[in-house]
């Protein structure tokens, strides 16, 4: 089986002004094909995030009618525009909803079910979403609207603004992407109303998002991230709200925008591989954005200087929104609009810098947690997750069924790169059940094809091993492959075990289960609402590749050497002198220094080949 959500990477689709075109020239005939006598552009089947999408569809006709000047468009606009004013605007309280600071204010907002009471709860992220199809039919409107319908046009606009951020509480969701999303609402808003409003309007949404946003980003491997859900990331709702950043910055101007935007950019390359595929998040864990995520990924692509497009969309919806059948919907078009309108083009190499939370070179990566724990190994096409033991997850020595990976105290790194080789250190304090201080260090080389890790740590009692992951998933063409295997060979004893009891929190990879499903199973609310990290979390056992100590480890250490990837025998030796542990591989020469390390307790490498 294929995971769903994860198609090919999102630089691979056509962003020349002739594709774009062709989007619009496609979108033209469906919306003609579909127009209502009533003016409505909305797809038959929707139901549910549906109060912008006729308009958002209007938006995209009045975009293709600026570009191409299609007879046809002008009457289709107006026609479109008057529906949305006359039956999509909601200016009674939606029974049941629950975040309204000023009732019966009698400003409008888009409800996210048409129907009185019918899932009330977003109709705030529809308002939004209203919002920001409104200023862009606004930005299109030379020669295009009457003066009635600008003038109503601008009226609706203002009237969303001050429900968004007087009738109700701000952000009720804790959602960074609606959020910011809403601030580039009242940015553009403020360029379509009169001198005397426009400075209150820019003012109240830059303050917006320094106070409600900003000040309360969540820290997650070293970067401050607006918060998403209740979590500091989700690999659907991060990239786009990096998109949102990437418009308010386009629009407005502001540093504090750009700079945001650059520090979720690093942290989202951090903790992508290279073949693009992440998982985990608050609210998703594998689903992943579309053409939403296009406007940032290549927006900071070109500000950092890395290859954010490498992220693995889902390109059933690379270029706007569809259903079952195909069709298009409106939801979230005025991202496609703002992607057509950037001029940026991608940046399609790799950063050359080393990051902290990341290892990096040709088709083999490592990222690592807060804990610098992997949290994703890649190499030879094949994931691996961190496995799960006794209710310990991670990558690290087990003995007597506890995992030793979590710190007690700094962890250090060190970042190598010679010879055409990529090296990481990290040196970790860690305190086992019996109270002892043992000191791991982990040591990650790869030359872009195949990886080594090699752990050592103090001699431990009973028989330990090196739980070295769960191969979880693979490569295959522009999908990813759901798989239970991976090509690892051990200095020691491998052996791959699969959990020995049944039920949901024992993960076995061998099922036909993806594991956001499995996380969902376990999470405390229901799926889609729910923190499938969180659930994931509870995860008991999970099949897991187990790596028996190398043989000729020096006195007093037991040393563990596995290699990802493709390769002949694998046969490690070890030594140990003044210097540190010496590590000689069939590819290279390392030198692991004993802690603590330098004069200021740094650890030390060095690498040849």
């Amino acid at each position: 089986m294929h995971l769903p959500y994860q198609c090919g990477p999102l630089h691979d689709l056509p962003d020349t002004p002739q594709a774009y075109d062709a989007v619009l020239a496609d979108v033209t005939e469906q919306a003609l094909a579909r127009i209502t006598p009533e003016g409505s552009l909305e797809h038959p089947d929707a139901h549910d995030d549906i109060g912008d999408t006729s308009l958002g569809i209007t938006s995209l006709l009045a975009l293709a009618w600026q570009r191409g000047k299609d007879p046809r468009l002008p009457e289709a606009v107006r026609h479109s525009l008057a529906f949305h004013l006359r039956e999509r605007v909601y200016t009674e309280d939606n029974p049941g909803y629950p975040n309204l600071r000023a009732v019966n204010s009698g400003l409008p907002y888009a409800r996210y079910v048409l129907a009185a009471g019918a899932h009330p709860i977003g109709d705030w992220p529809s308002t939004v979403w209203a919002l920001l199809q409104t200023v862009n039919v606004l930005d299109a409107a030379d020669g295009l609207l009457d003066d009635e319908q600008r003038t109503e046009l601008r009226k609706l606009a203002r009237g969303y603004w001050r429900w968004l951020t007087e009738a109700t509480f701000f952000n009720p969701q804790q959602a960074g992407n609606q959020a910011i999303g809403c601030v580039v609402g009242g940015l553009m808003l403020a360029r379509h109303v009169p001198p005397d409003e426009s400075d209150p309007v820019r003012s109240r949404a830059l303050a917006l998002y320094a106070e409600e946003i900003r000040a309360h980003r969540v820290r997650d491997r070293g970067a401050l991230l607006p918060p998403e859900h209740g979590g500091a990331y989700d690999n659907n709702y991060g990239p786009i709200s990096l998109s949102f950043l990437a418009q308010a910055h386009r629009i407005s101007g502001e540093e504090m925008f750009a700079e945001d935007g650059d520090t979720l950019a690093r942290y989202l390359d951090a903790r992508l591989t290279c073949g693009g595929y992440d998982n985990g998040g608050p609210r998703y864990s594998e689903q992943h954005s579309g053409f939403e995520s296009v406007l940032g990924l290549r927006y900071f692509s070109a500000r950092i200087g890395s290859d954010l497009g490498r992220y693995r969309g889902d390109t059933r919806w690379g270029r706007h929104a569809v259903r079952q059948d195909g069709g298009i919907d409106g939801h979230f078009a005025f991202m496609l609009v703002w992607q057509i309108q950037d001029t940026t083009r991608w940046h399609r190499t790799p950063s050359a810098r080393p990051a902290r939370h990341q290892l990096r070179a040709g088709t083999v990566s490592v990222a690592f947690d807060s804990r610098m724990t992997p949290s994703l190994v890649e190499a030879g096409g094949t994931y691996h997750l961190p496995a799960a033991v006794r209710r310990q997850h991670g990558f690290g020595p087990v003995t007597d069924g506890f995992l030793l990976c979590r710190p007690m105290g700094e962890v250090r790194v060190a970042d190598v790169r010679a010879d055409g080789l990529a090296a990481k250190l990290v040196t970790k304090p860690v305190v086992g059940r019996d109270h002892v201080l043992r000191h791991v260090r982990s040591l990650y080389v790869t030359d872009g094809t195949r990886l080594w890790v090699t752990v050592a740590v103090e001699r431990l009692d009973g028989a330990p091993y090196l739980l070295s992951g769960l191969p979880y998933a693979a490569d295959d063409g522009d999908q990813v492959r759901r798989s239970a295997e991976g090509e690892v060979t051990s200095a020691g004893g491998l052996r791959l075990t699969h959990p020995t009891q049944a039920g949901p929190d024992h993960f076995d990879a061998r099922a036909e289960l993806t594991q956001e499903q499995a996380a969902f199973t376990l999470a405390a609310d229901p799926r889609g609402y729910g923190n499938p990290d969180e659930g994931w979390r509870h995860l008991v056992s999970s099949s897991a590749l187990e790596a028996d100590p190398a043989p000729g480890a020096p006195d007093g250490l037991h040393v563990f050497a596995v290699r990802y990837g493709p390769g002949g025998d694998f046969a490690p030796t070890f030594d140990h002198d003044d210097q540190g542990l010496t590590v000689h591989t069939e590819a290279f020469t390392a030198v692991v220094g004993d802690p603590p390390g330098d004069a200021h307790g740094e650890p030390r490498l060095t690498l040849s080949r």
